[in-house]
């Protein structure tokens, strides 16, 4: 088992042959720009093999499309710079809104194709007859770079995506092994909610990271259904937990009665809960069956603590079948030659996208702001008639791209101007002071290996990982390596003002027309939330109930790094429960599903209540309320007598559990329920 810091040596190391190797090919077939080959190594290389070869996939395809676009644009408006700066903005900042919306890793070829067509197209307008030429070569070069980076990773001690993963996937059952357990026991503090979110965060990393999967070595591939259905047990994990907590907090709390028979089961379930993946299925199966036993009759005379103990019991089978599923198709995974439970084929048959959470207003000023920043150096470059214009343009759609996804991207673009300018004083060295006695290719590989060994040390360390990337491309760029030395001073000092310019460009833009303060980003996820928990309530047809938990989960995990570096006291935030908003709206769209099967009386009285839902969360996400309107209870106190007089039936369970959870995410406080009318809402 490797160490962290013996990976490391490794990834740089194989970085570093790759590197060379594309320069060397580079030189040998006599390309104009063999650097580029070497730049491409260090911008594709990542730590995992998987990950590298989704990377250098996207990337070949993202170039492939920046560089048609550059040969339709430039040719054809090159007598027109001010028609050209425009539409090459407009295409630099569109596609940087269509790959902000999709955060998987395929958004790379909408980033890529959108700066390069600005990387290939502005040094192409002083020769647009040519530019055909020039693009199939940078293609080839980028290529090249690919080819070199894929070969040399998967070769040279390979670090599958496979393993990560499920290593990850133990870790998360394991935490929320502990979670439960806590739960279990009545411990409910400031760090119990923190690993809520950070449980939440883990699910949204777990399934970018089986994205990279169909580009892994042959071994989980075949699997690939077996690791969606996971993902989606292991999604359900946390609300059914949270739910079970909140239901305990009841029970356990002031004027809860003692139950010795749920104290047992609760230990039992602990313990089965910290035994890990090879606890008895067997026992699952009877802890299963004894928490279904522990509900009370369900009928219209239940008051409310048997309400709640019903809604506990229904809870607590749920989170031992989706424990037991999470560990089954754990070990299905694992063995190849395994076979999982016949329960979990549905599960491994779907075919449905997990959703992530979108922005689309955030994603339309990012794009507005990367065509200003283009837009900006452009103008200078044409009223100036400044020859160096392009590679400020150029730089400034880069660098509004690479940080976009930022809330203030600011600060990281001015760190990055910083590590360049380290890059510039360091090339500097090398053109004038070392490149001059080179004399042959090794000498010139011997010479580049410690500054770009340490750089790659520093690129397989997440903290340093995207300075240490700014960094050698702004050194690699620097040197410009080709078969001949032909350094100048004059054009590497206007080339590296350029640069510097094209930065600045795209602070100023980003600054006046993107960024955004961490607050206000919290703010915006809870109310996204409500906004679709309004869309949940108001429906005609039943929800997507997996598409709401993965959203939600999503948000979840964006918002604890933002509530995390909130500069201010902000009650709303403080007081804000998106795990509680995800339970709410899983307990709406089980109440759409049993409305038609409660009676006509019930499914009506739900319907008003569901009415009522959509307008408070509407309202609430246009910030003109924030607690629930007291009629609001009385809605959910007279629909819940209402579906709990329906004839027994699945459905009529179902209902009374959804609208217990309802009325506990709502009013946490409330006294006990009484059923009443309910008025038509207005």
């Amino acid at each position: 088992m490797m160490t962290l810091r013996l990976r490391a040596w490794v990834f740089s190391l194989n970085t570093f042959v790759a590197a060379i190797a594309a320069l060397f090919l580079g030189l040998r077939f006599s390309l104009p720009r063999p650097y580029w080959a070497m730049i491409t190594v260090y911008i594709v290389s990542q730590p995992l093999s998987g990950a590298l070869r989704s990377k250098a996939v996207f990337r070949l395809l993202g170039t492939v499309l920046g560089a048609a676009m550059a040969c339709v644009l430039v040719p054809n408006l090159v007598n027109a710079p001010e028609l050209l700066s425009l539409a090459m903005a407009l295409w630099v900042g569109g596609c940087l809104y269509l790959a902000l919306l999709d955060r998987t890793p395929r958004s790379y070829v909408f980033m890529l194709g959108g700066y390069t067509a600005a990387i290939i197209g502005f040094p192409g307008v002083s020769a647009p007859g040519a530019l055909f030429a020039t693009a199939l070569v940078r293609v080839e070069e980028i290529g090249l770079g690919i080819v070199c980076a894929t070969v040399v990773h998967t070769v040279l001690f390979p670090r599958p995506v496979g393993p990560v993963l499920l290593d990850r996937v133990d870790g998360f059952l394991a935490d929320a092994g502990r979670w439960a357990r806590d739960a279990f026991a009545g411990r409910r503090d400031a760090r119990t909610r923190r690993e809520w979110h950070r449980l939440a965060e883990d699910v949204t990393a777990l399934h970018l990271l089986a994205t990279h999967l169909p580009f892994d070595t042959a071994g989980l591939r075949p699997r690939a259904g077996a690791v969606r259905a996971l993902h989606e047990r292991m999604s359900m994990l946390l609300p059914i937990l949270s739910s079970i907590e909140d239901r305990l907090a009841v029970l356990q709390g002031p004027g809860g009665a003692p139950d010795a028979r749920r104290d047992a089961l609760l230990r039992a379930l602990s313990a089965w809960s910290q035994a890990g993946p090879d606890a008895s299925r067997a026992e699952g199966q009877r802890l299963s069956e004894a928490c279904a036993a522990l509900a009370p009759p369900l009928d219209a005379k239940a008051d409310w603590a048997a309400l709640v103990t019903t809604s506990l019991a229904v809870r607590l089978a749920e989170w031992v079948d989706t424990v037991q599923d999470c560990r089954d198709l754990r070990a299905f995974i694992r063995d190849p030659t395994g076979s999982a439970p016949e329960r979990l084929t549905p599960l491994l048959l779907a075919r449905v996208q997990r959703p992530l959470h979108r922005d689309r207003g955030l994603a339309l000023l990012s794009g507005i702001a990367a065509a200003a920043a283009v837009l900006l150096c452009c103008a200078v470059w044409i009223s100036l008639a400044w020859p160096e214009g392009g590679a400020a343009a150029m730089m400034a759609a880069v660098y509004s791209c690479l940080f976009a996804t930022q809330d203030d991207p600011v600060p990281a673009i001015l760190s990055a101007l910083a590590f360049t300018g380290v890059s510039f004083v360091v090339g500097g060295v090398y053109l004038f002071g070392v490149l001059p006695g080179i004399d042959g290719f090794p000498l010139l590989a011997a010479a580049l290996a410690p500054t770009l060994l340490g750089v790659g040390l520093l690129m397989a360390d997440p903290r340093w990982a995207g300075r240490a990337s700014i960094a050698v491309l702004g050194l690699l760029g620097t040197l410009s390596l080709q078969e001949r030395y032909s350094a100048n001073l004059a054009a590497f000092l206007n080339g590296s003002l350029a640069q510097a310019a094209g930065f600045i460009a795209a602070a100023v833009s980003t600054r006046f027309l993107r960024s955004v303060g961490t607050d206000w980003s919290a703010h915006r996820l809870l109310r996204t939330g409500w906004r679709e928990l309004a869309g949940l309530a108001s429906t005609e047809g039943v929800p997507d109930r997996a598409g709401w938990t993965s959203r939600m989960l999503d948000r979840l995990g964006l918002l604890t790094p933002r509530l995390a570096l909130a500069t201010s006291r902000d009650e709303a935030l403080e007081a804000a429960d998106a795990l509680a908003d995800l339970r709410l709206g899983l307990n709406v769209v089980d109440l759409q599903r049993v409305r038609p099967h409660v009676g006509a009386a019930a499914s009506l009285s739900a319907g008003l209540l569901l009415q009522r839902i959509s307008g408070h969360f509407r309202a609430r996400s246009l910030g003109r309320v924030t607690a629930p309107p007291v009629e609001l209870l009385g809605a959910l106190d007279a629909t819940l007598g209402s579906v709990a007089d329906a004839p027994a039936s699945a459905a009529k369970r179902d209902g009374v559990l959804a609208l217990v959870g309802l009325r506990r995410a709502l009013f946490p406080d409330a006294a006990p329920y009484r059923a009443g009318p309910l008025e038509p809402a207005r």
